[in-house]
């Protein structure tokens, strides 16, 4: 049975558990879990990181541990009984772990491996805790480490600060929040800086001398030198090395490692070094032989020097070689180091190249204690401590020393009758009072111990050695009376054996008789001459003797007059001796009574280190003179200890309070002091105010505190002593001394005055004497006493400088033990709030405001169970009452003031705005509903009370702002939130209750509102972002306060009523903005709000307009930022349309839902493809869609703007430079040639309309440049030169002019690579909605083939599957939840026929035809239909045509468009072969002409499309043809091909008479090496006629020879036409099914046995043939003569005839006016078609039908010329019904640069769609003749039309495309007649009309460089950039232009267009703002 747990409740999981039994729950080792219930051995529980997920697990594999149980049952809490320390290690450590891993993964490896490091130490430390057997003090030490640790990492990885007190983390809720504001701003601070040590110590550490010529051991002197005062800092430390140069005991380290300690932050100065003396010791001279004497001298021999400075960069231990250098002469020894210093080069050298002293060198920071802990080793392994000369500068009490510190200087000797200068060595010995040798107590530095004795140096053959060597005396303090220092000189001989003979000693005693050490200073001593063999053991004979020259008395002349002298300088650096005679006096007083008064009165002159070197005993002489004779000194002493009281107060001296207090409590004994310190205390006091000289009265008031304290210990010791005797009187002084000062307090003066000072001294030292007080007076007497005190203050008080010190004393008060006790505090607060409340109305001294409001409000608390005291809750009430408005404008006004410029300052600033919050935080936590119901009740009108309101709102609102707090304190935020949403709901109802219906304010609820969106919306409480660990808590302490905001918004928007009207659609965005959080009960309670909203709009407008465009609006920029997700757009769809299903307006409500919904699926998919990393392909394609949504569907002009330069930019960071011009052209187009101003926007300035098309159009034409789209720029340029030219700007026309010109020449001369194209289809739900289950074309990069561009979708698109099959796929493909793509090449159809069919324009011309304004594209798959004729493939051969068009034309805005609609057609084999034999003999004429025209370099390409057609001919090519098409079978069961089969024979001659020129042409050019192959190529040519049963060629061929004669089709000029007769023309109708036209890339033979592999090449095979047939696409599917121009002047520009039945006529009749329209007037951006009549609309020139443009010699004539029959002609008109008559289009001639105009020519009214070149049929009329199918150019000679009439053509077309002349122009199928006729040429404009002789310039036109097709399409009209459409009328370059006078006449024209033609929808007209 399971019975719920008593104990256990948490554990540890010791061993994994799987939880395969029934009900089992997973563990993994670590787990934490929390236990509900056992039963035998199992226990159920769930894991505390995953509580939903409950489970059971056997006990056993749990560890349990002591847990504190919160709100006991179904929702309890278990917290671990543990140290805080260890809970806080192990949730951080866990944290951590899943972090740790994501810096792996984001390569951040430093962090990655120093996280682990700190990881591992933490887990180590965690260890050592848990296990539990560390002392108190290294427990301490580790926790400081871990918690250090934890704030590093929490740091690095961007985590909370953890506010933290003694290593503890603190629960917010059980502090106040100016404590914990506190806490979090002590961290950070400790954080940004950490204060600068003002203690240093140097380690050094001696490692070794490297030299040459070592081989005597070596003495090495270490010590710190004061370059700047030229004087040592510190003793010296000593290093004996051996004769190898490594130190003599490299087992004690202290021998060889020193701390040099004490140095003040002033001597890491650049002129402080460490100065190394390194002293020989050996023989005299360094190269002296070894046997020549055994006496051992100190010498020297080098010296170093290193800046500390240079130290300070080198943190770790470095090593340093230090170089040595020698002096030149031993003289100058005693100064080496100085003018090494002062770089006197020419006193010093390297003692050798290779000497050096390897030591280490470190300076460390901090405490000495400090160091010995984070050192340990240091410490523990050895170190000698070397000091300071003198004391720290701190001393400390307690501090021991005694060293005496004495330097040898110098000496002057006689030379003692030699003839050389002596070698004196001095040697030095310490004496006691009994004339014995003190062992051990002469010391050359630290590191070495004591000896008995020292020598010196010995310089060589110096009567005046100088020898500057420094030595220690430790003596003891008792040994000092009595002793002395001798020193016995010596001169060291160099002959005989080395002896050092004795001549003279010095003395010095230590102490002088009246008890004062031997003083410092240079003192010079006398020599005393001696015999080599005195003895001077008994001291008792020369002690008696003058030791100095100073004191010798005046009539020892032998002495004095005495050269020789010794000079010695002593320093004493003692805690217990003195050499202040004064100071002894003072102490010996009773010794000499009548010097009392004189000591006393030189106390103040003694230096402080001496006063506190006897502090106790000068204390106890002060007292005991004034219990002796209190009445005659008791003012001297008085003084005295105000003296020492303030000498305490400095720095140096501050530690020595302690001491001083110490006294006080243990050995001060005065028990009767108290009244004579009270008496001489009123008597100052009383004095203030008429005092001149207030210094020494300001004195006595700063020591107070401690005369207050001298006070109360003795009034202790007197109560103690005599049982509390004269207590009252006691009091009465005490009150006495108190009114004095009050009344002193009381003076009101300025600011300037002394007394005005005085009250500032006194009222920083009052708070100090609080705590004294109370030791003898109760709480309420000293809160009397302080209340009464400070409540004198003048309330108007001048003095700034003492405002400032009252609020520093009111904060000192706050903070004291009197104000913490509740009884003293409700005294004392009236007061301090009365002063606060003043200083921040005047805002002053903000700063100590703070800091008292803080101390104030830390101290009070609510009790565990949330009630308040009684007492704390009128404090509440005070201070709510005094301060909480005040403190709400504090806040305001230091928010809204500029931040000052200062880093401190602003520090100052931030600290102070911190402050306040935190104290209003505090206060409004403290509130009760009581509290909030007196505050409210309290205004007394409802504008006081909208003002607090307003001013509260406002005042959150700041506190909600990111940079209130610094980015890691989410505690405070918390803490901070919890307050506001709290307050708010209190203040809600006020809201409610006084401002709706008549007394509705809107500012007051819009305040409202706004602030409860920015909180909801603030980043600390997105809890979605944060980890789990940290939600969970966040949620369990404060649950998710943005719901309980909504819920609250919800409920006051409904209390609105019809006010809601106020706040539509001002709220809308805001609302908006909260919805999108993603927290889905939030979500659920705000969308129905915009119901709401949409209602009341329906009711006030009838419609709900205005929140769909804010909606609208607000949607682009909140979801760009990253808010909402795929289940908000869901949620939004089903909420509100369940909503809105009972309205009357439902159904505007639905389509409102829906643009919104449709809307949010492109910006989220915009939102995911902008994300970093995404391909710039996905990118576009994304911002396509979302731009035309926002054009075509919603109207939004900026928007669309807008996203139009995000696209421009993404091309251009793509480099799709054509494709940015045609994006940046949608904005061109929406601007016109105006002056209107445009405001600035995007980036652009401010400027007119003008100037910013200007720009936009010299910006397209650069990209359209670098895109390599000539054609386009120069359309561009043309309208540009044409505004120039407008305001005769002829400096910027020439401009353009040349930049025109340059791009006609990069198109001659540049090279463009031809792009494929290719289909994809994306298939399956898993795809973006702008891909989704739709098909595309995309224009692959340069040199893309397939493959490539298969791998780049697939890399754009790594989760999708490819396709194998190109056919459509299934609904189970669209619906599948994945990813599919179908990717093949497609072929391009050119719209541009004419271009591409004209004999001699260039490749490099044609080439953009071919590839550019494509709206269509094809896909050949070939399949047998029926049986399968092994035999010849060729009769069952169909191939499946699909036909794509798209959505706009290719290249365009995108790489890729959508395809709209999809044909599928079948070719039959029949009309297959007409195709594959067109298309070669279309290869065949192109080489030939460019092999006649020398364009080709090598002959190669000719020969082999040579070889290859006669090749397969000869084997069978075309002779299978003829099995399968030309037999009696086909004929007889396919009698509707007859005019098929006609076609095909008559291709077959026109290939055969080809192939004949060719040959010729071949021979012509062939190399010698290929006469062979030629000839064979004649031979097999032969061969093919005969198979054909060709002997010679029909009629219609002979009659008309190809003109290839000159080399050129474009040399041969016919001054006659030929008219064609229809008879000899191609009659044959073709068949329904198109024929495309396209680049034909490939060299093959016309009939290929090969498939290509492109999917877009058709093959069929034949088993007798190589290559039997090609289906590439060819640029025309006309004849071979349709491919060559009769005469330069001649051009076709016309598009095929409609082949179909005559009923069709006016339905094809096309209309040109469109094409004349200014781009303003014509519809939307294109140019588009404007016929007479909606019905006469021709159909397209139904591209891919063989009504193709291109010439064709099936047209009729004139009337007047009769056709004559031909056996080869078939009737036109019988067959044809129109294919694709549904899609149509217009042609908008782009430039070709102008052929030279025929003199004499002229045209007269002609209508004619294409040139003509036939003299008008009433002057002449030709007899029709027979043409050969190679003859040039039979469309261009004749007219469409048959009731044209016309002149001669000048070499230009008279009727271009864009001429006005065409303004009434038809186009007709060939042959079919109108049924009525056109109307009369009187209906053109005058301006277009001429007599017949008058010439009429017009620009020859072909169609566009871009596509300027508008296609009837009823969905949506395609916009189209009318802005490259050539301006209505435009003359040929070669002439001047003309006046702006006639251009303006040629725009009249604008108005011929038919205004029942309906246009597209234009945008409004907002751009003059954009």
């Amino acid at each position: 049975m399971w019975i719920p747990t008593e104990h256990e409740k948490y554990g540890v999981v010791l061993v994994s558990f799987r939880g395969t039994v029934q009900h089992g729950l997973p563990l993994e080792i670590g787990d934490t879990v929390q236990i509900l219930e056992k039963c035998e051995g199992w226990f159920r529980g769930f894991i505390l990181k995953n509580p939903n997920i409950k489970g059971i697990f056997p006990s056993s594999y749990i560890h349990l541990k002591n847990a504190h149980v919160k709100n006991k049952g179904q929702f309890e809490t278990v917290i671990p009984v543990e140290d805080s320390v260890i809970t806080e290690m192990t949730s951080t450590l866990r944290d951590w772990g899943a972090m740790w891993k994501q810096l792996y993964v984001k390569n951040e490896g430093d962090l990655f491996h120093r996280l682990w490091h700190v990881m591992n130490e933490i887990l180590d430390l965690r260890r050592q805790v848990l296990v539990g057997h560390l002392t108190h003090d290294r427990m301490r030490d580790v926790k400081q480490h871990i918690t250090a640790r934890l704030d590093w990492g929490n740091e690095q990885l961007c985590l909370d600060l953890v506010p933290r007190r003694e290593f503890s983390m603190v629960d917010p809720d059980e502090i106040s929040v100016t404590e914990l504001y506190r806490l979090m701003e002590h961290r950070h601070r400790k954080k940004e800086t950490s204060a600068p040590a003002s203690t240093h110590h140097l380690f050094v550490h001696v490692k070794s001398l490297m030299s040459t010529n070592l081989g005597e051991e070596l003495e090495v002197f270490f010590h710190i030198y004061d370059g700047r005062e030229n004087r040592p800092l510190s003793e010296r430390f000593f290093v004996k090395l051996n004769k190898s140069g490594l130190p003599k005991s490299p087992e004690k380290t202290e021998r060889q490692c020193t701390l040099f300690v004490d140095l003040g932050s002033s001597d890491l100065r650049k002129d402080v070094y460490i100065v190394v003396h390194i002293i020989r010791i050996g023989r005299m001279g360094a190269g002296e032989k070894k046997n020549l004497c055994s006496v051992q001298y100190r010498r020297p021999f080098g010296c170093a020097v290193v800046s500390i400075a240079d130290l300070l960069t080198a943190d770790s231990k470095d090593d340093h070689l230090l170089k040595v250098y020698a002096c030149n002469t031993e003289s100058e020894w005693y100064q080496i180091h100085e003018n090494i210093i002062k770089k006197a080069n020419s006193r010093y050298n390297l003692s050798g190249s290779n000497t050096g002293l390897a030591v280490a060198l470190q300076l460390l920071h901090g405490d000495i204690e400090q160091l010995r802990r984070e050192y340990m080793v240091l410490f523990t392994r050895g170190v000698s401590i070397t000091r300071k000369l003198g004391f720290s500068d701190v001393i400390m009490p307690g501090e021991m020393r005694n060293d005496l510190y004495i330097t040898l200087e110098k000496g002057e000797f006689e030379k003692g009758g030699k003839s050389v200068a002596r070698n004196v060595e001095i040697t030095v010995y310490v004496l006691d009072i009994d004339g014995q040798i003190l062992k051990s107590h002469v010391a050359a530095g630290s590191g070495e111990p004591g000896g008995d004795e020292y020598h010196s140096l010995v310089l060589y053959h110096n009567n005046s050695p100088r020898w500057a060597e420094q030595i220690k005396l430790p003596i003891p303090v008792d040994m000092f009376r009595g002793s002395h220092v001798r020193f016995e000189f010596r001169h060291c001989s160099t002959k005989d054996k080395g002896e050092k003979k004795l001549f003279g000693y010095s003395f010095v005693p230590l102490m002088q008789e009246d008890g004062r050490t031997l003083p410092d200073g240079t003192h010079e001593l006398i020599i005393h001459k001696c015999e080599e063999n005195t003895s001077l053991a008994d001291c008792s004979r020369y002690l008696k003797q003058p030791f100095t020259k100073a004191n010798l008395p005046s009539n020892n002349q032998t002495l004095k007059g005495t050269k020789e002298s010794f000079w010695i300088t002593s320093f004493l650096c003692s805690t217990k001796l003195t050499q202040n005679g004064d100071m002894l006096d003072l102490l010996k007083w009773r010794a000499h009574p009548e010097r009392i008064n004189d000591s006393l009165s030189k106390l103040k002159e003694i230096d402080g280190s001496e006063i506190v070197k006897f502090l106790q005993d000068t204390l106890d002489t002060l007292f005991g003179i004034l219990d002796e004779s209190s009445q005659r000194y008791g003012l001297k002493v008085f003084d005295s200890l105000v003296h020492i009281i303030n000498l305490l107060q400095d720095s140096k001296f501050q530690h020595f309070k302690p001491v001083m207090d110490t006294y006080i409590e243990s050995h001060f004994a005065g028990a009767l002091s108290y009244r004579d310190l009270i008496k001489v205390l009123k008597w100052y006091v009383d004095r203030i105010v008429d005092a001149e000289h207030q210094d020494h009265i300001q004195q006595v008031l700063k020591a107070s505190e401690y005369i207050f304290k001298y006070i109360i210990q003795s009034r202790r010791l007197f109560s103690l002593a005599t049982g509390g005797q004269n207590e009252e009187e006691f009091r009465v002084c005490i009150h006495e001394l108190f009114m004095s000062i009050r009344f002193f307090l009381s003076q009101e003066n300025k600011s300037t005055s002394p007394v005005a000072q005085t009250q500032a001294v006194f009222l920083r030292t009052f708070p100090a004497v609080y705590g004294e007080l109370l030791k003898i007076f109760t709480v309420r007497e000293v809160a009397g006493f302080v209340r009464e005190t400070l409540g004198t203050l003048p309330t108007a008080v001048h003095a700034d400088c003492l405002e400032a010190v009252k609020l520093q004393c009111i904060a000192k008060t706050v903070e004291s033990q009197l104000y913490i006790n509740p009884e003293s505090r409700c005294i004392l607060l009236p007061v301090v709030l009365r002063i606060l409340q003043a200083h921040m109305q005047e805002q002053r001294d903000l700063v100590m405001c703070a800091r008292i409001l803080t101390s104030m409000l830390s101290l009070i608390k609510k009790e565990e169970n949330g009630t308040v005291e009684p007492v704390v809750s009128e404090e509440v009430e005070l201070i709510v009452e005094s301060l909480l408005g005040v403190l709400l404008r504090t806040i305001l006004e230091i928010s809204n003031r500029p931040q000052p410029a200062g880093p401190a300052m602003r520090l100052q600033f931030q600290d102070v705005t911190g402050e306040f919050v935190a104290c209003l935080l505090a206060l409004l936590r403290q509130m009760s509903d009581r509290h909030y119901q007196q505050l409210l009740q309290a205004f007394n009108s409802k504008d006081n009370l909208r003002d607090f309101l307003l001013q509260i709102f406002t005042v959150f609102r700041i506190l909600i702002r990111p940079e209130m707090f610094p980015k890691d304190w989410t505690v405070m935020r918390l803490v901070t939130n919890n307050v506001i949403i709290t307050t708010v709901l209190y203040l809600s109802d006020a809201l409610r209750k006084n401002f709706l219906n008549d007394k509705f304010d809107y500012k007051v609820w819009d305040s409202y509102f706004y602030l409860s969106v920015i909180f909801i919306n603030q980043p600390c409480l997105q809890l979605e972002s944060f980890s789990p660990s940290k939600r969970k808590k966040i949620l369990e302490k404060y649950g998710d306060m943005r719901v309980m905001m909504g819920c609250e918004i919800f409920s006051m928007w409904q209390n609105l009523g019809e006010h809601k009207l106020n706040f539509i659609p001002a709220m809308i965005g805001p609302f908006l903005e909260v919805t999108l959080v993603p927290q889905p009960d939030l979500r659920n309670v705000m969308i129905p709000i915009f119901h709401d909203m949409m209602d009341w709009e329906q009711r006030r407008s009838g419609n709900f307009k205005q929140v769909e465009a804010k909606l609208i609006d607000k949607l682009d920029s909140l979801m760009s930022e990253g808010k909402g997700d795929e289940t908000y757009r869901e949620l939004f769809n089903s909420i509100l349309l369940k909503k809105i299903e009972r309205e009357t307006w439902r159904e505007s409500g639905i389509s409102l839902i829906a643009t919104v919904t449709r809307l949010m699926e492109r910006l989220l998919d915009y939102r995911d493809c902008m994300k970093l990393g995404e391909v710039d392909g996905k990118k576009i394609g994304c911002t396509v869609s979302l731009l035309n949504f926002y054009k075509t569907e919603l109207n939004k002009e900026e928007m669309y703007i807008r996203y139009i330069h995000k696209l421009y930019d993404l091309h251009l960071k793509a480099q799709n430079y054509t494709e940015a011009s045609y994006t940046l052209l949608l904005y061109d187009e929406l601007l016109e040639w105006s002056d209107r101003p445009l405001r600035e926007f995007l980036n652009y300035p401010m400027q007119s309309e003008w100037q910013r098309k200007e720009y936009l159009h010299l910006t397209i034409v650069q990209n359209f440049d670098r895109g390599k789209c000539w054609e386009n720029g120069i359309i561009l340029c043309r309208e540009l030169a044409d505004q120039y030219e407008s305001y005769y700007d002829y400096r910027n026309l020439s401009k353009m002019r040349m930049m025109e010109a340059s791009l006609y020449d990069k198109i001659m001369d540049q090279q463009r690579l031809e792009p494929e194209f290719f289909r994809v289809g994306f298939y399956g739900k898993k795809f973006p909605f702008f891909l989704r289950n739709k098909e595309f074309v995309c224009r692959g990069h340069d040199y893309e083939r397939l493959e490539a561009f298969q791998q780049r979708m697939l890399n754009e698109f790594p989760h999708a599957i490819a396709m194998q099959h190109v056919n459509q796929p299934d609904q189970t493909i669209y619906q599948a939840d994945a990813q599919y793509l179908q990717i093949y090449a497609v072929t391009p159809i050119p719209e541009s026929q004419d271009v591409l069919q004209r004999d001699g324009v260039p490749d490099n011309i044609k080439s953009f035809y071919k590839f550019n304004h494509i709206w269509r594209f094809r896909y050949d798959r070939p399949f047998h239909k029926g049986t399968k004729d092994k035999e010849n493939e060729f009769k069952s051969l169909w191939v499946e045509r699909t036909t794509l068009t798209l959505v706009q034309s290719l290249p365009g805005i995108s790489r890729w468009f959508e395809v709209e609609k999809r044909e599928l057609v079948e070719v039959s084999p029949l009309e297959n072969a007409i195709e594959v034999i067109e298309n070669k003999n279309l290869q065949l004429r192109t080489l030939i002409t460019q092999c006649q025209s020398r364009q080709m370099q090598n002959i190669n390409p000719l020969t082999m499309c040579l070889n290859g057609v006669i090749d397969a001919a000869v084997n069978g090519g075309l002779a299978r043809y003829q099995e399968a098409f030309f037999v009696k079978d086909y004929i007889m069961n396919h009698p509707e091909d007859g005019e098929k089969i006609g076609r095909l024979r008559e291709l077959m001659f026109e290939q055969a008479h080809i192939l004949e020129y060719g040959l010729a042409v071949h021979e012509k050019f062939v190399p010698q090496d290929m006469r062979p192959l030629h000839k064979k190529l004649v031979d097999q040519f032969h061969l093919m006629k005969s198979s054909l049963g060709i002997q010679e060629f029909p009629a219609y061929v002979r009659a008309s020879p190809v003109h290839f004669t000159n080399g050129s089709p474009r040399t041969c000029r016919n001054s006659v036409p030929n008219i064609i007769s229809p008879d000899g023309g191609r009659g044959v109708a073709r068949r329904s099914l198109p024929s495309y036209p396209a680049v034909n890339r490939y060299s093959s033979s016309s009939l290929s046995s090969q498939a290509s592999n492109e999917v877009s090449n058709i093959t069929g095979q034949s088993e007798s043939s190589d290559e039997v047939f090609n289906m590439q696409p060819s640029p025309s599917t006309s004849s071979l003569s349709s491919n060559h121009s009769a005469s330069p002047n001649v051009t076709s520009s016309a598009p095929s005839s409609a082949r179909g039945s005559p009923q069709m006529a006016e339905k094809h009749k096309h209309s040109r006016e469109n094409a004349c329209l200014s781009p303003r007037e014509r519809p939307v951006s294109a140019i588009f078609p404007n016929p007479l009549d909606p019905a006469q609309r021709a159909p397209s020139h139904q591209i891919g039908d063989t009504t193709l443009p291109r010439s064709d010699p099936n047209l009729s004539a004139p009337d007047k010329v009769r056709p004559t029959p031909s056996s080869w002609s078939l009737d036109s008109v019988k067959e044809g019904p129109p294919s694709f008559s549904d899609s149509f289009g217009k042609l908008l001639c782009p430039p070709v640069p102008p052929r030279p105009p025929y003199s004499g020519s002229s045209a007269k009214n002609m209508r004619s769609q294409s040139p003509v070149t036939s003299r008008s049929p009433q002057k002449t009329t030709v007899p029709p003749f027979t043409p050969s199918p190679t003859e040039c150019q039979s469309t261009s000679l004749v007219s469409n039309s048959p009731v044209l009439s016309g002149s001669y053509s000048s070499g230009i077309s008279s009727l271009s495309r864009c001429s006005v002349s065409e303004a009434s122009g038809t186009e007709l199928p060939a042959g079919d007649h109108p049924s009525h006729p056109l109307p009369p040429p009187t209906t053109l404009p005058n301006s277009v009309s001429s007599s017949s002789d008058e010439p009429i310039r017009r620009e020859n036109k072909t169609p566009p460089p871009y596509s300027v097709y508008e296609r009837n399409n009823p969905r949506r009209p395609v916009p189209l950039p009318h802005s490259l459409s050539i301006p209505p009328q435009t003359d040929p370059p070669a002439l001047p232009p003309k006046p702006h006078q006639l251009r303006t006449g040629s725009m009249k024209l604008d108005g011929t267009s038919d205004p029942r033609v309906p246009r597209p929808r234009p945008l409004p007209r907002k751009v003059s703002q954009l």
